[in-house]
């Protein structure tokens, strides 16, 4: 796998397969964010003995529900990474993005309450037991890469794939794009650039100045963009075989990949009709 690609190919991906792009991802962070963490109520109500933090969340979002766990002011957590030792790769330059991983957490400990610093260490060992195995390792050195690498790669796959049976497919895509010197030109990280999740990206937004903008920048982004799970991590050692360079949801369920880009604007075309006739037509 190239890193260092060669100046960007001209073939894009069309607006409105961009859009669709991300619609797996938003689906992802829609259903994190429903999940019901830890409801705090008045004060005779028993308080909660766990904290969930769901696939594909991305840190500030892990932030915040740690801050809300232990009932501390906003921001609590994010300020005390300052202070920590986390073990995280070196070229991860101390950013936990990518390493806390998606899991259960006990709130107490010993007896004692859990601390921002406590749990964020655990996210990050959980995360080093499951990324640093020998599958994982092997894994990402037969696809030319470092681990840190593969988790990036699985926190793009995380984003966009619409289904589990797809991420092996969206992991495809991602290595023939890099492999064929293509700008990756995913939304997500658009969003994440802009810290925010939508199905609408504008052609000002993709020409934004950050290492984080894949469409006017090569390679991998600098730091995973979500924190993936086991599934995603899987995917993006073991990608699908296939010479998929496009992929849009024509609709739930029906992700389709090609190499084909006139295909491709076929499948969008059909995306953009099935979405024209659910719109709702205006009222006179």
């Amino acid at each position: 796998m190239y890193l260092n690609t060669p100046p960007r190919n001209t073939i894009r991906l069309t607006r409105r397969g961009r859009m669709a792009l991300i619609a797996a991802g938003a689906v992802v962070a829609g259903t994190a964010v429903a999940v019901p963490l830890l409801v705090m109520g008045d004060e005779a109500a028993p308080r909660p003995t766990s904290l969930v933090i769901p696939e594909g969340w991305r840190a500030s979002q892990v932030y915040a529900a740690v801050d809300k766990a232990l009932t501390l002011p906003s921001g609590t957590t994010k300020k005390s990474l300052a202070k920590l030792d986390l073990k995280l790769p070196n070229d991860a330059d101390g950013n936990p993005e990518g390493y806390l991983f998606p899991a259960t957490y006990p709130l107490e400990r010993g007896g004692r309450r859990q601390t921002p610093d406590s749990l964020l260490s655990a996210m990050v060992d959980t995360a080093n037991k499951k990324f640093s195995g020998a599958p994982i390792a092997a894994g990402a050195q037969r696809n030319a890469m470092n681990v840190y690498q593969a988790v990036t790669i699985a926190s793009i796959v995380q984003a966009e794939a619409a289904t589990k049976a797809d991420m092996g497919k969206v992991a495809r895509v991602v290595f023939n794009r890099l492999e064929r010197g293509m700008p990756l030109q995913m939304d997500s990280t658009i969003n994440y650039a802009l810290n925010r999740s939508t199905l609408r990206t504008s052609e000002a937004d993709t020409r934004i100045d950050s290492p984080y903008n894949s469409y006017q920048r090569m390679g991998l982004p600098p730091t995973p963009i979500d924190n993936p799970g086991e599934e995603a991590m899987r995917a993006a050692i073991t990608p699908a075989a296939g010479d998929w360079l496009y992929f849009v949801t024509v609709k739930p369920g029906d992700t389709r990949f090609t190499a084909d880009y006139a295909e491709h604007q076929r499948n969008v075309a059909e995306f953009n009709a099935r979405q024209k006739k659910a719109s709702p037509k205006p009222t006179k």
